[in-house]
């Protein structure tokens, strides 16, 4: 610590004392009640300092993010199983950032009606003439190519894709982009994908 760091540190413990010692002249009546405050705000003080300390472990148990490196088997890209089950990965569509549910169920790469608007489709001029199966029923689709997608510095060009005319809570990555890669594996929570 500097000279500045202590002389900080003196200046904010006598602010410290001047608001402590107005409090014991201003509360000397209901002094229990007054502690009994003060401890309710230190603790909630530093419930607050503990949650930003363990802001970035919260919020990868709570959304993980997905890592990218490269091997010599080329990129790699490792996502971690969501609390909900499902494995999600961020890519750039169109140069938009857009997050897919990975389902290797599904033959098609799906965008919900926002999603390809976010990505500059005009869904309005789309032509639904195909029809997909979903939990609600069957929804009509129109197919598209994706000018650029890319995963962690992995880019391709002219990708296949629907939209669904109907309610989608979420795009789905299917099979004609997973297809893409090298290999695809799941292994102890993990969802790991190799170009």
């Amino acid at each position: 610590m500097t000279g500045h760091d202590y002389a900080r540190l003196l200046y904010l413990g006598l602010i410290l004392l001047a608001l402590g010692g107005w409090l014991v002249v201003h509360a000397r009546a209901q002094m229990g009640r007054t502690l009994q405050n003060a401890a309710i705000w230190a603790l909630i003080f530093l419930g607050a300092v503990a949650v930003a300390g363990l802001w970035p472990d919260i919020r990868d148990a709570v959304a993980p993010r997905q890592q990218a490196m490269q091997t010599a088997d080329g990129t790699v890209v490792e996502v971690a199983l969501g609390q909900d089950g499902h494995y999600r990965l961020t890519l750039g569509v169109n140069g938009v950032p857009t997050i897919f549910f990975v389902d290797t169920g599904a033959t098609e790469v799906v965008l919900s009606r926002r999603d390809a608007e976010a990505a500059g489709i005009d869904t309005g001029a789309l032509d639904y003439l195909g029809t997909a199966m979903t939990a609600n029923g069957p929804v009509r689709t129109a197919r598209v190519f994706l000018d650029s997608v890319e995963l962690e510095g992995v880019q391709d060009a002219g990708v296949p894709a629907v939209v669904t005319e109907g309610a989608l809570d979420a795009s789905l990555l299917g099979m004609t982009y997973l297809g893409r890669f090298a290999r695809i594996e799941i292994a102890e929570g993990r969802l790991i994908l190799t170009r």
